[in-house]
């Protein structure tokens, strides 16, 4: 199953990569050659498809509980102050994303869409310590009776160069449905109060909606 965001670029990249492989069939004689090119033309395809891959995800809903937005592996686990929107401390724990991951981003707690907005800006590698509040983002916070206020940011990376975000202000949303989507690479921060209990730990890996970042 393929994102929805991945359905022109990858018919796209079917359509070039079929081309390719009638031209080095047609002009390439030498035997070697044209294995390495088919094989090559193959890995490429295969990649397109893995980048915009939407397995299914099975969320066990609980209200008192954020799961994982997005694929991927713990960076940061800190507290900090949050100058969007809370202008307060909160924990922050953030999944940065490889090209390799799955790259749709999830609902990390049902409620009601209460902030969402676009930023646009640089596209420093999405570990550089400005890369939160200087880098192409998007924030989102949902709110619901149990958990209070979560906000999760996505940011662009070095080759991220397109943030989807469906998160809309007003909108009641279900824990660990679909929310967006990062094409190429980047990461996601997560931003919750200072008395929640932190599950994961540095360089843990997670998965998006399944994996539980913390819980009250």
């Amino acid at each position: 199953m393929f994102h929805k965001e991945g359905h022109k670029i990858i018919l796209i990249t079917f359509i070039i990569v079929i081309g390719l492989f009638m031209v080095v069939d047609r002009f390439v004689s030498i035997n070697w050659l044209q294995y390495l090119l088919f094989a090559t033309l193959a890995v490429f395809l295969y990649l397109i498809l893995q980048f915009f891959r939407n397995p299914k995800r099975n969320t066990n809903a609980d209200d008192k509980t954020v799961v994982s937005p997005v694929d991927g592996k713990v960076v940061v686990i800190e507290e900090v102050f949050e100058p969007e929107f809370f202008k307060e401390k909160r924990l922050q724990v953030s999944v940065f994303m490889s090209p390799l991951n799955v790259h749709v981003t999830r609902y990390p707690i049902a409620g009601k869409v209460e902030y969402s907005k676009y930023h646009p800006g640089k596209y420093l590698v999405a570990w550089h310590p400005k890369a939160s509040e200087e880098n192409e983002r998007t924030t989102v916070v949902v709110e619901n009776k149990s958990y209070g206020k979560v906000l999760y940011r996505q940011i662009a990376g070095a080759l991220a160069k397109r943030i989807v975000n469906y998160a809309k202000a007003g909108q009641d949303v279900t824990q660990g449905s679909d929310s967006g989507f990062i094409k190429f690479g980047s990461r996601v921060d997560l931003f919750l109060p200072l008395d929640t209990n932190i599950k994961v730990e540095l360089n843990q890996k997670v998965r998006g909606g399944e994996s539980i970042i913390a819980e009250m």
